[in-house]
């Protein structure tokens, strides 16, 4: 089932209303329904694939509390193992087989000995990489005595299917979100309101942006050697903008809806296209997949402690693995490979949490060294996103080649004129409100209700009048 969908909008009202007008007085049903809930809108794409998730929530719940009384560390780390093994295992089948398959076959046929390789004809479940990590660190963590494990068995398959972030995050952690199972919850007006705002910039950020970026970076990645270097050029930025609007979308949409039910989930982006390097670019980006790596494999690895050779061993571990966390194909591999070569100068010369702050706080514009180094870490990423879209690494290095010809000072192919104008839009409300939560927060702002009511029609105007159809949000196949 998809946020932007008109299965969706009749959904979600039903599930509020007999979540708060049914169920209220009763914790085990209300997490009973958000359970049966989350099932149905899971199931909605695949029921097949509902058993993956049962099962996989069914091992994690046995395993904590197996853990809860095992003392005997040689079978804590069988039953840790027993974990890992379940969830990347189904990870590794339905995600990697092929992709490993393949390229043991292509290793064969560069020596000489060509064999052929063995494919399955399998469908990757959606939401598979997201929930897979989200129940795999609650196993960690009480193995790691972090956190107690539960018995509430209808509360830890709540948890772990919770629908607003169950098929593309924010990949929420035991400690922060399973207590919240465990607390009756009051309705809260001025949080539900807030929600509804979130959802709206999220559609916004989806339909509007996303969803009208994609029409020319799918025709110019399709066929990218018929363009200029000034159009590949636009069609990346574009890019920039889809995945962004479409991901962040996503994510404003299931926080929003969340808050709806009284749940708070983790911030998953921070405005990262105002980030100043690197580094803040990765504290602002898919943060809750990058702390998971970095609390569950890089600290683990030895972080930044220890000599220099580990310390550069372990960053580019982790941002090589979180490349392939997203795709099995080489491409994504090198988009971690050079996200690494971008952070570890900033990191081997202690720059990497220099910009910590709001940019421009408390300043209506950036000064010229704020602008620069923004506009040069949106270059950095840009580069990077090619790596990330393009269907091969032939391909991305043609496109590359191509931006950096004399074609570049050409005028581009096609008319971009309403996308630029659209991520105008966005840039311009997002700068304003960059210290906030997200662009439609007005808790601290006095406006005229007829002016955000006015804002707030607009909007679903522009989501009306520009929407170009229900596209697959773009994480939905990682």
């Amino acid at each position: 089932m998809l946020f932007n969908s008109i299965e969706f909008a009749i959904f979600l009202p039903i599930v509020f209303a007999l979540y708060w007008f049914v169920t209220q007085r009763n914790l085990t049903l209300q997490n009973t329904l958000i359970l049966g809930a989350s099932y149905l809108f899971y199931g909605w794409w695949d029921w097949r694939f509902l058993s993956l998730i049962i099962f996989s929530s069914a091992v994690d719940y046995l395993v904590g509390l197996r853990l809860l009384t095992q003392n005997d560390q040689r079978k804590r780390k069988l039953l840790l193992f027993t974990s890992i093994l379940v969830n990347i295992g189904f990870l590794g089948l339905f995600k990697y087989y092929n992709f490993f398959a393949e390229s043991f076959a292509d290793a064969f046929t560069l020596m000489g000995k060509p064999i052929e390789a063995s494919r399955l004809n399998i469908v990757l479940p959606v939401g598979i990489s997201f929930y897979t990590f989200q129940t795999l660190s609650y196993s960690i963590d009480v193995y790691k005595r972090k956190i107690q494990p539960t018995r509430d068995i209808i509360a830890f398959f709540a948890f772990v299917s919770f629908f607003p972030q169950l098929v593309a995050g924010p990949i929420e952690r035991a400690s922060h979100l399973l207590p919240q199972f465990y607390r009756k919850r009051e309705f809260d007006p001025t949080k539900a309101v807030d929600g509804m705002r979130q959802i709206l910039w999220g559609l916004f950020k989806k339909i509007v942006i996303a969803d009208n970026c994609a029409v020319y970076v799918n025709d110019i990645f399709a066929s990218s050697e018929s363009y200029s270097g000034a159009s590949l050029l636009l069609g990346t930025i574009f890019f920039a903008f889809q995945i962004y609007g479409d991901f962040s979308g996503y994510s404003d949409i299931a926080i929003g809806t969340a808050r709806l039910f009284g749940i708070d989930l983790m911030r998953n982006f921070a405005f990262p296209y105002f980030s100043r390097d690197i580094a803040e670019f990765w504290r602002r980006w898919h943060i809750s997949l990058s702390t998971w790596f970095r609390d569950y494999v890089y600290i683990p690895l030895g972080g930044s402690r220890g000599s220099t050779w580990m310390k550069i061993r372990n960053t580019f571990i982790i941002f090589v693995v979180s490349g392939f966390w997203h795709g099995a194909n080489w491409t994504f591999l090198a988009w971690g490979f050079l996200n690494a070569c971008y952070f570890l100068p900033l990191m081997l010369w202690k720059k990497n949490r220099v910009n910590t702050d709001t940019v421009a706080e408390n300043r209506v514009l950036p000064n010229f060294r704020e602008l620069g180094a923004m506009l040069f870490t949106f270059a950095l990423t840009l580069i990077a996103w090619i790596f990330f879209r393009a269907a091969t690494l032939q391909q991305a290095f043609q496109i590359i080649a191509e931006i950096f010809s004399p074609s570049l000072f050409s005028l581009p192919d096609l008319l971009f004129v309403k996308e630029v104008l659209l991520i105008a839009i966005l840039i311009v409300a997002e700068w304003v409100q960059r210290n906030k939560q997200h662009a439609l927060q007005f808790d601290t702002i006095r406006i005229p209700r007829m002016v955000r009511w006015g804002l707030y029609q607009v909007i679903i105007v522009a989501i009306l009048f520009w929407g170009s159809g229900k596209q697959e949000f773009i994480y939905f196949q990682f």
